[in-house]
């Protein structure tokens, strides 16, 4: 008798499940296939396919909570009180979903790479180094002296970078 009651819950969430998981399998492929194309290294594809996974789990969660009949005022709502709380401790945060988005923006558009050796321009600090790795928050920098430096991938973004060698 509940079987038959939730029957169209059931069935609609198994497909939604299969399709989030196809969805995901998919989207990861081209972003490997892409990453490898593309010469970025296994850590940097990892971390946007994290992203993505994030990205379609709040989906799924979304289509499940609506399939099993809670009303669109009633999601919107609750929506909104999370992304409230979210937005408060981000802002209080700013840096940190600064550095994770800059990361973001450096993977794609692909700048320069581990290997490259830069310049940060910089009138107070200016370093010139060779990329070690690239991050989610920061990247790793060593210089000629064999210092390793650490820069917040948001700097990376603000601050002019000249590339003086290609990667090696």
């Amino acid at each position: 008798m509940i079987l038959q009651q939730y029957l169209y819950q059931i069935i609609a969430t198994v497909i939604a499940i299969v399709v989030f998981v196809v969805l995901r399998y998919l989207v990861n492929s081209i972003i490997g296939k892409f990453g490898r194309k593309a010469d970025f290294g296994e850590s940097r594809t990892q971390l946007v396919k994290k992203y993505i996974d994030y990205f379609i789990y709040a989906l799924a969660v979304l289509t499940l909570v609506s399939i099993w009949g809670i009303k669109p005022e009633q999601i919107f709502l609750f929506v909104s009180s999370v992304l409230t709380v979210i937005g408060v401790a981000f802002f209080a945060q700013w840096s940190i979903l600064s550095n994770i988005t800059a990361g973001i923006i450096i993977f794609f558009s692909s700048p320069f790479r581990i290997g490259n050796t830069i310049r940060f321009v910089d009138k107070e600090f200016p370093i010139e180094a060779k990329i070690i790795d690239i991050r989610s928050f920061y990247t790793l920098l060593k210089t000629a002296k064999g210092e390793e430096i650490t820069l917040p991938n948001n700097l990376l973004l603000q601050k002019g970078i000249i590339i003086i060698t290609q990667q090696s």
